[in-house]
This record gives C-alpha cells, sequence and structure tokens, in this order.
C-alpha cells in the first residue's frame, strides 16, 4: 500500500484514466467492427471519416501506437473503396 498522499491521489487519478481510455478503446474497436460489417458502399463511405477520427484521436492520447492506427485506417479505407 502507498505511503505517501500523492502515491494515493496518482493511484486514484490512474484508476481514472485506465476506465476513461478502455471506454474509448472499445468504443473506437466496436465502431470499426461497425464498419467492416457494412455492406453498403455509400454507408461505409459515410461511417469511415468518424472512424478515422475517433482512431486518431486514440493515438493522439497515446492510447494505440501511431504506426497502429495508421495501418487501422490504411486498412479500412482498402476495405471501404474494395466493395
Amino acid at each position: 500500500m502507498a505511503n505517501h498522499k500523492s502515491a494515493l491521489k496518482r493511484i486514484r487519478s490512474n484508476e481514472a484514466k485506465h476506465l476513461r481510455n478502455k471506454y474509448q478503446h472499445k468504443t473506437t474497436r466496436n465502431a470499426i467492427k461497425n464498419l467492416r460489417s457494412v455492406e453498403e458502399k455509400k454507408e461505409a463511405e459515410a461511417l469511415l471519416p468518424k472512424v478515422v477520427s475517433m482512431v486518431d484521436k486514440l493515438a493522439k492520447k497515446n492510447i494505440i501506437h501511431k504506426n497502429k492506427a495508421a495501418n487501422i485506417k490504411s486498412n479500412l479505407t482498402a476495405h471501404v473503396s474494395s466493395l
């Protein structure tokens, strides 16, 4: 157990950040799955910018690595263009 006031605060803030990051990451993963499951090209093209924006935000906040974000965006763009 932590002995210092600042360490206790760090534990609390880390838990809050962990929950927020987990929520954002899971929401983005679900959006990616929804985009991949869409069969209509028009609908997929409408969803793509929103999903790309979500992925960029995760990379900006270091929830995922920037190269992983680039790979996800590239794969999604290729998927949508192949519909």
